[in-house]
């Protein structure tokens, strides 16, 4: 018979993607978990293996294409009847197997959706839940149209729209200004060239919206004299390039970073707005921002505090580089405690960073210049390198933002504090 293989939902949020390149045609016959397809998702390009083996029929799409989770990627002919598209049998709910952990969307021809039973708990992912209670909806009492009743978002979405609309309120001078904007005739003054907003670019835009209406944000400025520390790594350069690695002072302010949110834990927490609480985490993994061709993305050094030197330059220089070919894995783009960007490469002074919600704070720095400075009363050059940490104001005030800068700072400009400060 035919197993339709769909594209799963791998959660965060992703609900679309768009395919890459069919590593299969029609008439190939594959091997369950075999690489079939590779996707690029608003995060990374990922692989997806054949959930079965058989003969591949049909492909329903072509490479460009955006499909949304639930889609068919693949028909395949299998010699065995596959549970992905047997139609549910009526032995009650306590015997039927366990349904599967990707939510399918059927296809016309299969078989109606089942309502979940009464007594059992809703099935719906994370993302659907949250959803929910973004919606002030009560999951709960929602329909589910999925296969064994499982919610799926259009499910909590049609149920929001059914709840009576609130009274209508005056227009804010934002959405005073919308309507003009959207509709503006760009094309009236000169040619454009119009680019859809998709991929990497189209999340770093609905996660930056996210954070901006979110957290109000307030940015601290300060300098670190990197004078020392810049010595320091041009003497292991050659140390760390014979192992294969390449040193750089990010990994210098990486773990002077995790020895500060040791010190000053609040900066590695995050605000439950759901509950009101606190969230201190108990460890500390660190986003280190990275410039590619896609956008930004996010590569997370987990336990930062607990490698050295060299593992925290290997380990950048590692998913960096699959960052920016778009070979890494979305699971090392996620569990950040924390996040450090540098735009020092490309320069300027300062910047006012966006928090990546739901942290605290984020911390950037600047490129390091030589400059003139005043020490002892004597007019002297040294390399300074400004950093800003941009800050949740609900969560943390100057005062702890000031010092969690100056001792950053500090550990960047002496070298041996630093060595003796890690722990």
């Amino acid at each position: 018979m035919r197993y339709v293989f769909r594209l799963p939902d791998v959660g965060e949020g992703i609900t679309q993607a768009e395919i890459v390149e069919y590593l299969v045609k029609v008439g190939d016959t594959v091997k369950e978990d075999q690489p079939v397809v590779r996707v690029e998702t608003d995060k990374a390009v990922v692989e997806l293996p054949a959930p079965t083996t058989g003969t591949v029929v049909e492909i329903p799409y072509k490479p460009g294409d955006s499909v949304n989770v639930g889609d068919p990627l693949l028909i395949i002919e299998t010699e065995k009847e596959e549970a992905a598209l047997a139609a549910p049998s009526a032995q009650p709910a306590a015997a039927r197997p366990a349904p599967e952990p990707i939510p399918l969307r059927p296809m016309p021809s299969e078989a109606p959706p089942v309502a979940a039973a009464p007594s059992a708990r809703v099935l719906a992912t994370p993302h659907t839940r949250r959803l929910a209670r973004e919606l002030k909806v009560d999951i709960d009492t929602v329909k589910g149209t999925g296969p064994h009743g499982r919610v799926l978002d259009d499910d909590v979405r049609k149920a929001a729209a059914e709840v009576a609309p609130p009274p209508p309120r005056a227009p804010t001078a934002a959405a005073v200004q919308a309507p003009a904007t959207a509709g503006f005739d760009f094309e009236k003054y000169g040619p454009t060239k119009r680019i859809p907003l998709k991929g990497v670019r189209k999340r770093i835009a609905e996660v930056m919206v996210r954070s901006v209406s979110t957290i109000p944000h307030v940015t601290h400025f300060d300098r670190a004299d990197v004078t020392d520390l810049l010595t320091v790594v041009e003497e292991q350069r050659a140390l760390a390039q014979s192992r294969g690695i390449k040193l750089t002072i990010a990994s210098f302010v990486a773990k002077a970073t995790a020895t500060a949110l040791k010190e000053f834990p609040i900066l590695n927490s995050s605000l439950d707005e759901e509950t009101g609480e606190l969230v201190l985490k108990e460890y500390i993994h660190i986003g280190m921002a990275t410039d590619t061709e896609a956008g930004l993305m996010v590569p997370v050094i987990r336990d930062v505090d607990r490698k050295s030197i060299l593992q925290i330059a290997s380990e950048l220089q590692d998913l960096s580089r699959k960052a920016r070919d778009r070979s890494i894995d979305l699971e090392d783009l996620r569990g950040g405690s924390f996040t450090i960007t540098n735009v020092g490469a490309i320069g300027g002074s300062w910047a006012t960073p966006i928090i990546f919600h739901p942290q605290v704070a984020i911390l950037c720095t600047m490129r390091a210049e030589p400059v003139p400075v005043v020490r002892d009363n004597q007019v002297v050059i040294r390399t300074i390198m400004p950093i800003t940490l941009s800050f949740d104001h609900r969560v943390l005030d100057g005062a702890d933002a000031g010092r969690f800068s100056n001792y950053v700072a500090a550990l960047l400009s002496d070298p041996m504090r630093m060595l003796l400060d890690m722990t």
